[in-house]
């Protein structure tokens, strides 16, 4: 892994899901194969594989307390290409010093993760009224994790933390994105953890080396997204979920 320090020019960018997106690392050391975030590779030149390389942008948070007194509120989505609480959040604590700008600015954010690490932060993230926090899980079968997201914390780990989130009065969902074969054992793993569920599929070709590895080649076709979609759709709304499907 190749970890470098760098002074970051900009740190709030627009987004397309959101108002702004926050990413206080460049690289995300879990390597999930499927990953979309990959395509940064393009404009950061780093010639290192996709997992083996982390730019930690020490001065985020000063740019930050920069931009948010200059810009229009609105909500900021963190992370949208690095995990925000990926392990050497530990160390650096770059996430918590954006939450804390942001909560003491009055904006509201969406924090996106895979790891229990965001539970250090449960105090700061209950001192704002406009926070929420997603979980991406992709399946309740812990033999697809492995295969898809081997670097990632287990998938227990993950519905265990949406629980304590949500059992502290913060606004909790899951992106089960994409949808992997196993995906429908999410419905009754997340009842009574999360307020609603956002559902998308395998949008780019990163993983197909894996699915033809393993002969699932049929979990990468539209036909296998459109049948999954639906009946996760209509189980999750059964159990009261708001269900959110994004293709």
């Amino acid at each position: 892994m190749r970890i470098r320090e760098i002074k970051a020019k900009s740190v709030l960018s627009k987004s397309q899901v959101y108002d702004y997106a926050l990413n206080p690392y460049v690289g995300c050391q879990y390597a999930c194969v499927y990953c979309y975030a990959k395509f940064m590779k393009r404009f950061t030149g780093h010639t290192e594989r996709w997992g083996e390389f982390i730019d930690i942008k020490i001065n985020a948070p000063e740019l930050l307390a920069h931009k948010v007194k200059k810009k229009q509120v609105g909500r900021v989505w963190i992370s949208g290409v690095c995990d925000p609480y990926q392990p050497l959040e530990k160390r650096y604590m770059l996430t918590k010093r954006c939450l804390d700008i942001l909560i003491e600015n009055g904006w509201p954010f969406t924090v996106q993760t895979k790891s229990s690490l965001v539970l250090r932060d449960i105090g700061t993230l209950k001192r704002s009224k406009h926070a929420e926090v997603g979980f991406t899980i992709t399946t309740a079968d812990e033999k697809m994790r492995r295969i898809f997201e081997q670097g990632a914390p287990p998938l227990k780990k993950r519905i265990e933390a949406l629980a304590k989130l949500h059992s502290e009065g913060i606004r909790t969902f899951a992106m089960i994105a994409p949808i992997l074969p196993g995906a429908e054992g999410l419905v009754s793993a997340l009842k009574g953890k999360v307020e609603y569920v956002i559902l998308d599929r395998l949008n780019y070709h990163y993983a197909d080396w894996a699915y033809k590895k393993y002969g699932m080649q049929w979990a990468m076709e539209d036909s296998f997204f459109s049948q999954k979609g639906e009946e996760l759709n209509t189980a999750f709304e059964r159990e009261g979920i708001s269900c959110q499907v994004v293709f």
